[in-house]
């Protein structure tokens, strides 16, 4: 679709009713809040045909717009998406809900009773790209942690996200909720994007899912605070002590899983001791897959790798691609890792606990696996039902966020005529 261009005045005025909306959704008991994801769940369901009728006219102008068949894959739906979205939910309804949860509490020797209790954040917005099932799973995330949801999904995906935004947020309005809960940002330029990250009063949380060039341009502009999320060079280092059956594995699970996504390993660090063992197998395995492995000096002697430089280091494939070195120590892997990793995911292959100690100790990244597949670097793999995205960053959150990281906390103070 062509660029429609948004003003400021008109961001803010969508962003002020979601600040409203907040305030209402703030105190509604967890039984309210699930009655409302159970009605938005059925109603996807009953307007699959408007959706999927939307979603056709995104992937047509997709494709007449020279979008590659990995982009119109992550933009298309059909009724079995649809209806994931909606267990997507269902599930969501089902978990714990985080709001009130005392994070810690004590009574002073004075008898002041002091809590620390998770509250919303008030308006949560989204930024993403392609993906329309973004725009239901953030709804129902930030619905189930009490905040209002303010979404900016790309203009490849408008005509999608228009129609899930109305059928979710006029299913909400039925169930009893604020009828601005869930809210979609006008707009297809990037100057809307703009409006938005300087909505600084008015927006409460900034969270950008997509490629590196947009958490970039959201970090370096926004004036509402951000958490980054997403951007994985993650790196496997296969140790001289590892057990090679297992490293096997791991290293072409964490490779060939499903490379298009963060958690995908992007670089193998092999160490010198089993290099002539373990680099002709896992060069073999990973091409029998494959894959196209760039390497250094030491892997290039294996047949068909690809001569590697300092961009393939540096480098997000998101593809069938792989970087692979041989290194002299875990002291070098790890020194490898702290320059080039984006601090997502890394992982050991070890059957050394000292090498793993140390390894875990110096690795600097939002998670570390040991004897385990980056692939685990997940919500629903670390067990909270469900996920908004992964914090690359250390302030608030990191790592994957679940519904307690979409929530902030307050102190309460009670006392009986208690005065200082």
């Amino acid at each position: 679709m062509s660029e429609t261009t948004t003003s400021e005045a008109e961001v803010r005025a969508v962003a002020a009713r979601g600040r409203e909306a907040a305030a209402e959704l703030a105190p509604l008991r967890r039984a309210q809040k699930d009655a409302a994801l159970q009605a938005m769940a059925d109603a996807l369901v009953q307007h699959t045909e408007a959706i999927l009728a939307a979603n056709a006219k995104d992937v047509a102008a997709g494709r007449d717009g020279g979008l590659d068949e990995g982009l119109i894959d992550r933009l298309a739906l059909n009724a079995d998406r649809i209806a994931a979205m909606a267990q997507g939910l269902r599930d969501v309804a089902g978990l714990p809900d985080p709001v009130g949860e005392v994070v810690r509490g004590y009574t002073q020797p004075n008898g002041l009773e002091i809590r620390q209790i998770r509250v919303p954040f008030g308006v949560i917005a989204m930024i993403y790209e392609a993906r329309p099932n973004v725009t239901v799973d953030a709804a129902g995330l930030a619905l189930k942690s009490g905040n209002a949801a303010l979404l900016r999904g790309s203009g490849s995906a408008y005509e999608s996200n228009t129609v899930l935004v109305q059928v979710l947020s006029d299913a909400a309005a039925k169930a009893g909720l604020p009828a601005d809960a869930i809210l979609r940002v006008p707009g297809t330029d990037r100057a809307s994007v703009g409006h938005l990250l300087r909505a600084r009063g008015l927006v409460d949380l900034i969270i950008p899912r997509g490629g590196a060039g947009l958490i970039n341009y959201v970090v370096e502009n926004a004036s509402v605070p951000v958490i980054e999320t997403g951007v994985g060079n993650v790196h496997v280092y296969v140790d001289a002590s590892a057990d090679l059956d297992m490293a096997e594995r791991i290293v072409v699970n964490s490779k060939i899983s499903r490379p298009s996504v963060c958690n995908s390993a992007e670089s193998l660090l092999v160490h010198r001791a089993i290099a002539d063992e373990f680099l002709p197998r896992i060069t073999a395995a990973l091409q029998a897959a494959g894959v196209v492995l760039h390497g250094d000096a030491d892997f290039a002697g294996q047949p068909g790798v690809e001569p590697a430089g300092d961009e393939d280091w540096a480098r997000e494939y998101l593809s069938m691609d792989m970087a692979a070195r041989v290194v002299d120590s875990v002291e070098e892997a790890v020194a490898h890792i702290r320059r080039w990793s984006t601090g997502h995911t890394e992982a050991i292959v070890s059957r050394d606990l000292d090498t793993a100690r140390y390894f875990v100790a110096r690795v600097d990244s939002a998670a570390v696996m040991v004897n385990a597949s980056t692939r685990f670097t997940d919500g629903g793999e670390f067990g909270f039902g469900a996920e908004i995205g992964i914090s690359t960053q250390k302030l608030h959150a990191r790592g994957p966020m679940g519904l307690g990281e979409l929530t902030s906390t307050k102190w309460v103070v009670t006392g009986e005529g208690h005065t200082r």
